[in-house]
């Protein structure tokens, strides 16, 4: 699976939105202190990430405990 970075462009930024995410394909370097999302990996829907229940969780999860998770990357 690809992997995509963050790059939230409303206010507030929505991790739920396909529409937020950059395809990088690559495993995207994250480095410092986890608080913010950084990146996901997700199986691909004509460049934009496939979103489903289960990776929202994953998203939450690491969020909420500020640790990377297999699907999700944070960021200072």
């Amino acid at each position: 699976m690809p992997w995509y970075s963050f790059t939230p462009t409303l206010n507030p930024s929505e991790p739920a939105n396909p529409n937020e995410y950059t395809l990088l394909g690559a495993v995207p370097s994250c480095p410092g202190n986890n608080n913010f999302l950084c990146a996901i990996q997700a199986n691909d829907n004509m460049g934009q990430p496939i979103i489903d229940a289960a990776l929202l969780a994953e998203i939450s999860l690491a969020l909420q405990n500020r640790i990377d998770r297999t699907n999700v990357k944070l960021k200072p």
